[in-house]
C-alpha cells in the first residue's frame, strides 16, 4: 500500500526558512513526478512545485519561485521543499503528492505557520 508521510514543518518567524521532508513508500518513487501542494484556512488547496522522476526537471508556482527548492534523493525514496524567505501568506498545511493514472496519492500533510 502506498504511503507518503510529511515532516519538518513548524512555527517560523517572516523571513525564515524551514525544510520538508516527504517519505515514500509502497510504490516505485524513482519513477514518479512528484509534488508539493499547499491548503491555506479557508482556500482551496494549490499546487506548489513539482520534480522529475530523475529529479533533473523542477517547475514552480509564481507565488514560491525564487524562494523555495524542491529536490529529491531517490536513494532514500524522500522528496523535499526548501522554503526560504518564508512569508505570513505561505502559512498553510503542506502536502506530498503523487499523480496516478488513477487516484492520486496523498500524504497526511505538515502544518507551516509563518508568525512574529
Amino acid at each position: 500500500q502506498a504511503q507518503l508521510v510529511e515532516s519538518g514543518g513548524g512555527l517560523v518567524q517572516p523571513g525564515g526558512s524551514l525544510r520538508l521532508s516527504c517519505v515514500a513508500s509502497g510504490f516505485t518513487f524513482s519513477s514518479s513526478v512528484m509534488r508539493w501542494y499547499r491548503q491555506a484556512p479557508g482556500k482551496e488547496r494549490e499546487w506548489v512545485a513539482l520534480i522529475s522522476a530523475a529529479g533533473d526537471s523542477t517547475n514552480y508556482a509564481d507565488s514560491v519561485k525564487g524562494r523555495f527548492t524542491i529536490s529529491r534523493d531517490n536513494s532514500k525514496n524522500t522528496m523535499y521543499l526548501q522554503m526560504n524567505s518564508l512569508k505570513p501568506e505561505d502559512t498553510a498545511v503542506y502536502y506530498c503528492n503523487a499523480p496516478r493514472r488513477g487516484p492520486d496519492y496523498w500524504g497526511q500533510g505538515t502544518q507551516v505557520t509563518v508568525s512574529s
